[in-house]
């Protein structure tokens, strides 16, 4: 039984689920309020700087070179994350005011140069609040990365609010052989408010192209309500969605390591019952409950350069715990491991 569908094109890859919304009792006034007063400062061109953090080799190790921000993100990089030894920088994005709020327009420019290494991710997870006269949140990232270099995106997932509605885009130019982790992947809501994918509509978009303008990797994910309001059952009570992408020579080992990962998963998930529920269901009604976690991979780009993994889980903690383990690999590259 298949709980997930997606319709691919070559490489490119469209699904959907439509969902509901209910009204946000978290009222936002001042922060949009400020907000506001920011956006029509920037459209007089009191500020004409844009966020983008450049990485290049000096003295022969990744190191910063440029770096700017404005409202309503901040950049932080930390001066040692792991070992001395390892070359990489890290950069956190830290969200003024908690979140992301209606009607921001928020753009970000990477650059990762030849050989660098560098570590894109959150201090928590980026949460998008209420929209308020349907009014969509974006947020466009652009990045190049270098030759023989890697970018790794891992942050943690995005919280859509009650009404929220939130596009995300990112765009990746590559070289043959650069290295690129992302991780894309979004809750269902604020369980303790009693909301689950209950925003109106959450787009996000990841593009990868050659620094020849070739397509190597277009995708796309909805999640927009409709009129019946069936998004919950749609979901049959999953509550995480994750998409993770790994390319380059770098990243070969750990592609094999979780193609086997994901079969062996997959494989006791369907076929090893619990004790608990072989003793207190028949084997029919086991056939039929769904597995708590389910991951499919998929190889994409010539010579199969690339992986992708998609996600489903009943539980943000189990997704943490999954993705801990499939990209522990990368910690001799980036200095600590991913999600630890």
């Amino acid at each position: 039984m298949f709980y997930i569908f997606f319709l691919s094109y070559f490489n490119k890859h469209y699904y959907c689920w439509r969902g509901v919304s209910t009204t946000d009792s978290v009222h936002l006034t001042l922060l949009l309020v400020f907000n506001n007063q920011y956006n029509k400062k920037m459209s007089h061109g009191e500020e004409d700087k844009e966020n983008s953090v450049v990485v290049e080799k000096v003295g022969g190790r990744s190191s910063i070179t440029s770096c700017l921000s404005r409202y309503p993100i901040k950049f932080i990089s930390p001066k040692k994350v792991g070992p001395s030894n390892i070359d990489a920088v890290w950069v956190y994005i830290l969200n003024y005011g908690g979140g992301i709020v209606s009607g921001d327009h928020i753009s970000c420019k990477f650059s990762v140069g030849d050989a660098c290494t560098m570590v894109l991710t959150t201090q928590g997870s980026t949460k998008v609040y209420k929209s308020v006269g349907s009014k969509c949140s974006h947020q466009i990232l652009e990045a190049r990365v270098g030759s023989n270099a890697l970018l790794a995106i891992i942050p943690d997932p995005v919280t859509c609010f009650s009404t929220a509605r939130y596009y995300q885009k990112q765009v990746f130019t590559v070289s043959s052989d650069s290295n690129l982790v992302i991780v894309d992947w979004i809750t269902s809501g604020r369980h303790e408010s009693g909301e689950k994918w209950d925003f109106d509509l959450y787009r996000s978009t990841n593009n990868i192209f050659f620094d020849d303008g070739q397509p190597l990797f277009l995708d796309t994910m909805l999640l927009e309500k409709d009129s019946f309001g069936r998004v919950k059952e749609h979901m049959l009570d999953y509550q995480v969605i994750a998409m993770i992408v790994l390319l380059g020579p770098k990243m070969q080992f750990i592609q094999n390591l979780v193609q086997d990962n994901v079969k062996r998963i997959m494989t006791e998930q369907l076929q090893n019952p619990s004790a608990a529920l072989s003793h207190q269901k028949s084997k029919a009604d086991f056939f039929m409950t769904k597995p708590s976690l389910v991951a499919s991979c998929s190889v994409f780009g010539p010579k199969k350069i690339g992986l992708i993994v998609r996600v489903a889980s009943v539980t943000t903690e189990s997704v943490y715990k999954f993705l801990r383990h499939q990209l522990a690999p990368l910690e001799p590259m980036i200095g600590v491991p991913p999600y630890r």
